[in-house]
């Protein structure tokens, strides 16, 4: 899998404590996510079942935050899929 920047890169990258990456990293570890290799560090899995998996939680999580911002903002979840459809649409030319 692919080598992910240390736990002081990502920290200065993000904005964030180095505990707090620290903290992620054993999360995502237990979760299979990612593996580490002693003195080599951090990987990505290459467990196809695995990435699956996240893309999919991913995704449902960015749904949730887009559906939730829309109705927000007035929009019925009946008119999400008419909209949802005319975008994609409107960009599969780009």
């Amino acid at each position: 899998g692919k080598k992910l920047p240390s736990v002081r890169a990502l920290a200065l990258e993000l904005t964030v404590n180095a505990n707090t990456v620290q903290r992620a990293l054993r999360e995502m570890t237990a979760k299979g996510y990612i593996f580490t290799k002693r003195g080599e560090g951090n990987f990505v899995t290459t467990d196809e079942g695995r990435l699956e998996e996240m893309k999919s939680k991913l995704l449902k999580q960015e749904l949730a935050a887009f559906v939730s911002r829309m109705e927000k903002l007035g929009v019925e979840r009946e008119n999400l899929t008419g909209l949802l459809a005319s975008y994609l649409d409107d960009t599969r030319e780009e």
